[in-house]
C-alpha cells in the first residue's frame, strides 16, 4: 500500500479500498462476539428500523474482542487519514450499519448533510471528516454493498445529483472481502443496495474528524474505564468517546 497513492485516490474519487488489510482472525473474533448482540437487537427492533425500510444502525460495543485497538490505531489507515486531514484527528463514532432481507435501494445521499457554514452550503472546504469501514462478513453483490458516485464530494450537491441522474457519473458498487477496508469521504453521494440474503450485512464504521469538529449525529456507546486505561496515552488522545465508570478525580 502506497500511502500517497491512496491519499490521491481519496482526494480525487472520494473513496479508496485497502485490500486486504485487517487479519481475518481479528474480524472473525469481533464478529463472533458481536453477532449475538446484533441478532438480539434485530429481534427487538425488527419493526423499528432507523435507517429506512429493513435497515438498522446500532452503536458498537467497546468490550474486546468487539473492540480491538488494531481497528482504531492502524498505522497505515492513520497515515492516510492524517495525510488527508492533519496529525490531530480523533475518532468519535463507532457503529454498524445493517440492511436485512427486504431492504431496498436507498435514495442517493451524502452523510452529515448539515454544512459547516449554512450561509455557504456549496463552499468547497478542506476535508474535515472521513469514515473507515469494514465488513464483519464478505460484502458481496447479493447482500447490499454501498454504491458511490466518484468525485461528487468535490461538486455542489445539486450538480452532483444531476450528474448521477443523467448517467454522466456512474455509481460504483464497493464489494469487500473479509479484511478489506473502505475509506471514504462522507460527502461523496452514495446509497445502500438491497440485501437479498437471509444473513444481516454488518458494515462497521469508525469516523475520524479534525479535533475541532464535533456533532451528535450518531449514537455511541461509552468506553469502559478499564479498556480506556489499558491504552497508551497516544491512543487515548485519538479516542473521543464518553468514558464510563471513571473514578472521581480523573
Amino acid at each position: 500500500m502506497l500511502v500517497t497513492d491512496r491519499i490521491a485516490e481519496l482526494q480525487e474519487r472520494g473513496f479508496c479500498v485497502l485490500k486486504p488489510h485487517f487479519p481475518r482472525s481479528l474480524i472473525q473474533a469481533c464478529r463472533d462476539a458481536f453477532w449475538p448482540i446484533l441478532l438480539d437487537y434485530l429481534e427487538r427492533n425488527r419493526d423499528q428500523p432507523n435507517r429506512g425500510e429493513h435497515r438498522h444502525y446500532l452503536a458498537m460495543p467497546f468490550e474486546p474482542p468487539c473492540f480491538a485497538p488494531e481497528f482504531f490505531f492502524d498505522a497505515g489507515i492513520l497515515s492516510i487519514v492524517r495525510g488527508v486531514m492533519d496529525e490531530r484527528v480523533v475518532a468519535d463514532q463507532w457503529g454498524c450499519d445493517v440492511p436485512v432481507l427486504g431492504s431496498k435501494h436507498q435514495q442517493l445521499h451524502a452523510d452529515y448533510r448539515r454544512p459547516l457554514f449554512p450561509e455557504a452550503p456549496d463552499l468547497l472546504l478542506p476535508t474535515y471528516m472521513l469514515v473507515v469501514s469494514f465488513g464483519l462478513t464478505d460484502i458481496l453483490p447479493a447482500n447490499g454493498p454501498i454504491e458511490i458516485a466518484p468525485g461528487t464530494h468535490r461538486m455542489p450537491r445539486d450538480q452532483a445529483q444531476r450528474s448521477v441522474e443523467l448517467a454522466e457519473i456512474e455509481l460504483q458498487p464497493v464489494t469487500l472481502d473479509l479484511g478489506d477496508v473502505l475509506i471514504r469521504h462522507p460527502w461523496a453521494l452514495h446509497r445502500g443496495t438491497p440485501n437479498l440474503t437471509d444473513t444481516p450485512r454488518a458494515l462497521v464504521t469508525i469516523r475520524y474528524v479534525r479535533r475541532w469538529y464535533a456533532d451528535c449525529s450518531r449514537e455511541v456507546n461509552s468506553l469502559p474505564f478499564a479498556v480506556w486505561q489499558s491504552l497508551t496515552t497516544e491512543q487515548q488522545n485519538i479516542l473521543r468517546f464518553p468514558i464510563e465508570d471513571r473514578p472521581s478525580g480523573w
